[in-house]
């Protein structure tokens, strides 16, 4: 008794309305800036069903995440229905899948938003934004909800610039969808991977399940609400870009979103696009912080990463150290690599981890069930099939790093 009475614990502050703003600051970001692009010049037209493909695999993962989530309110994600459902090396393989995958994201975002606020200033400005938003966290989760919900307001009005100049600036063709297969199935396939990269977000829902109120209520509730309205407002962008631009204009723009206004005549508005899209890094960049040190904290809680990390700070009751930890590995990566080849390895990586998450659903008994088991098997399938259609660059480096982490787990185990 002493022992469970000594285990850190986090708060519960947050309500639906505060997961549900968290999911969206994960997903509608930088994602839906940055993925169309590349998803274009994989499939032209074809995006759109590499989205709906992406769609329903993040739905069937979105199901999965929620009903383990509500019957285990901890933090940590998959790394806990992992270790619960399918035994430690498997709760373990996603956790260290999700912390090394994110980690890069972060970093990526980070360097994203330099990018886009001054070129030439692009890496000091990124290790300032990540110092700046790691403080934001140590505040308290809820300062978290509450810059997130004005950054999420911030990026759907960009948004709705972009839809706007789309359709109003005059240059609108139907011809730019023809040919939506003439791609073919794998180039398709790619574009979805590609897509659902920014649709990944959604856990992060889950990964703070154990601070939100009522999570057996809440959660199941907040990630098919945050899912559902991130899709809807990926298919109006989409659409609209690939009518205003065409896809060969959308895949060789470095800002996709920018150029789509840019075609036609309110392209004046152009400036508040790109002002929306630094504002969406930023976004991100809080969500991803906020998720991979909750993470860090469930595995240090567990011994699977070192113990200090577990630490929860008195007045703020969060995870402070494993939040700095992360935040000096973002830095380092950041003044250290050029990061945009990663962000394939980090899509493999993820899914990989909602994979585990798939399988863990499929294996609950139908008294915690709240959706059918076709539903993860379907989730789980769609993971895996995204996941080796990516770059085989990005699939050689991911399976590389997944795999030394598993080895370092079984040596670390059998020598117990």
């Amino acid at each position: 008794m002493a022992e469970a009475r000594d285990r850190p614990e986090l708060a519960r502050r947050l309500t639906t309305s505060d997961a549900v703003v968290i999911g969206l600051g994960s997903m509608i970001g930088a994602g839906v800036f940055a993925a169309i692009g590349p998803a274009a010049q994989a499939a032209g037209s074809g995006l759109l069903i590499g989205l709906a493909i992406a769609a329903l695999v993040a739905y069937g993962n979105a199901t999965s995440s929620a009903q383990l989530a509500a019957l285990y309110p901890q933090s940590g994600g998959t790394y806990v229905y992992g270790r619960e459902r399918l035994g430690p090396f498997w709760g373990y393989l996603a956790g260290w899948g999700f912390v090394i995958g994110k980690t890069a994201s972060c970093a990526a975002m980070a360097l994203t938003f330099g990018a886009y606020a001054h070129g030439e200033l692009a890496r000091p400005l990124a290790v300032a934004a990540v110092v700046a938003l790691t403080t934001v966290n140590w505040l308290g989760v809820r300062k978290t909800a509450g810059l997130t919900r004005l950054i999420v307001a911030i990026v759907l009005g960009a948004l709705a610039l972009v839809v706007t100049a789309a359709f109003g600036g005059g240059e609108v063709e139907v011809g730019n969808l023809s040919g939506v297969f003439d791609a073919g199935p794998l180039a398709i396939l790619q574009s979805g991977g590609l897509l659902f990269f920014a649709f990944a977000g959604y856990a992060r829902i889950a990964t703070l399940g154990e601070e939100v109120i009522e999570p057996e209520r809440t959660i199941p509730r907040a990630i098919p609400r945050a899912l559902g309205i991130t899709l809807v407002v990926y298919a109006v962008v989409a659409l609209a870009g690939l009518l205003a631009a065409g896809p060969d204009r959308l895949a060789e723009a470095a800002a996709p979103l920018a150029a789509a206004v840019e075609t036609g005549r309110l392209a004046v508005l152009s400036p508040a696009v790109r002002i929306g899209a630094t504002v969406a890094s930023l976004g991100v960049l809080l969500s991803l912080l906020v998720g991979v040190s909750r993470t860090t904290f469930a595995m240090a809680r567990n011994a699977e990463l070192p113990g200090f990390l577990a630490a929860v700070h008195p007045r703020t009751k969060v995870p402070h150290l494993a939040e700095l930890s992360v935040a000096v590995a973002v830095i380092a990566l950041v003044l250290a690599v050029d990061l945009r080849g990663a962000i394939g390895f980090s899509s493999f990586a993820v899914l990989v981890y909602y994979a585990i998450a798939n399988v863990s659903a499929w294996t609950l008994p139908d008294q915690h069930r709240k959706w059918p088991r076709w539903l993860a098997a379907t989730g789980a399938v769609g993971c895996v099939t995204l996941a080796v259609t990516l770059p085989i660059g990005s699939v050689l480096a991911g399976a590389g790093l997944l795999a030394l982490g598993a080895i370092v787990w079984l040596v670390r185990h059998r020598g117990r």
